[in-house]
């Protein structure tokens, strides 16, 4: 069983007590992506750059983003040799969003307030979606009483994951020079401004319905925010969808735990289990091992 990751000492924060300030690396990055995207996607469409956009947006997510670095990097849910790890994790980078470390500190302080009794609407995405989407692709929280980070010497120590915390925003550069001796300035606008925002942007909004009232079955004792699943997404999400199933299992690598929840990004990680790149595989914690769970149902999953 894979032992869950503690990054967090809440000791003495308050996840309720400060508020939204503007970020302006983070304001100028996506806005100004969105600005490129909005001005010159029109006048540069090409049904190439269209078909290139939609690949690249949805391998480099699925590949990247829910496989390297919220199921491997942030949950540790399986293990693998270190050039597949940074394989996954650089993938992850070119998604846009952030750097290693900063995934991690987002997602983790994120995760430590939404188990809190009570928590920001900052945390909580109760704010309706455009002001939800305003805060999370150009601000950030300024605490009164921040909890602590502490990453792991795995990631925190590692020379390639550093670097790329230093310079995560210039390996777009490479990727527009290949597109563009490709596909020229379509290429370049719709494969890497309209694909790093609508990333950005189509994470935030699938975290916003993920995280206001919905379908699931679980609840998680004494959490302010309780997660949903989102039917019919599953192929369209990588199996992000199921957060309900997530936020109560965040050491299993499979997400879509019940019958018709589509999970292709567990369907990687099996790959790779089965081509023996990928070992220790975390599932659902046995049924005497959920007290932080109400209401769980009486049985445990099959892995398959």
């Amino acid at each position: 069983m894979m032992k869950p990751v503690l990054r967090i000492d809440g000791r003495g924060a308050c996840a309720v007590s400060g508020f939204p300030m503007l970020d302006l690396p983070k304001a100028a990055w996506n806005g100004g992506m969105l600005v490129t995207t909005l001005v010159l996607a029109g006048p540069y469409f090409t049904w190439g750059a269209f078909t290139l956009f939609i690949t690249v947006t949805y391998t480099s997510l699925l590949i990247g983003h829910s496989v390297g670095m919220h199921r491997l990097m942030i949950h540790r849910t399986f293990d693998c040799p270190k050039f597949l790890e940074r394989a996954l994790i650089y993938v992850g980078v070119l998604v846009g969003v952030s750097g290693p470390s900063g995934i991690i500190a987002v997602h983790d302080v994120r995760d430590w307030a939404q188990r809190e009794p009570r928590c920001h609407d900052f945390f909580a995405h109760n704010k309706p979606l455009p002001m939800d989407l305003l805060w999370q692709l150009a601000f950030r929280f300024r605490f009164e009483r921040p909890p602590t980070v502490d990453i792991e010497p795995h990631f925190a120590n590692d020379p390639f994951y550093r670097f790329l915390d230093r310079t995560w925003r210039w390996h777009q550069l490479p990727l527009a020079a290949l597109f563009y001796a490709f596909g020229g300035w379509p290429w370049v606008v719709w494969g890497v401004c309209a694909r790093v925002i609508v990333s950005a942007a189509g994470h935030w909004t699938i975290t916003h319905f993920c995280h206001n009232p919905g379908d699931g079955r679980w609840s998680v004792r004494n959490a302010s925010v309780q997660a949903s699943n989102l039917r019919g997404m599953g192929l369209l999400t990588y199996g992000e969808c199921w957060h309900n199933n997530h936020h109560a299992f965040p050491e299993s690598a499979r997400i879509g735990l019940e019958p018709g929840q589509t999970d292709p990004a567990w369907r990687l990680i099996r790959l790779f289990e089965c081509s023996g790149l990928v070992r220790n595989v975390g599932h659902p914690r046995a049924r005497h091992e959920r007290e932080d769970l109400i209401d769980a149902p009486p049985y445990d999953f099959v892995a398959h």
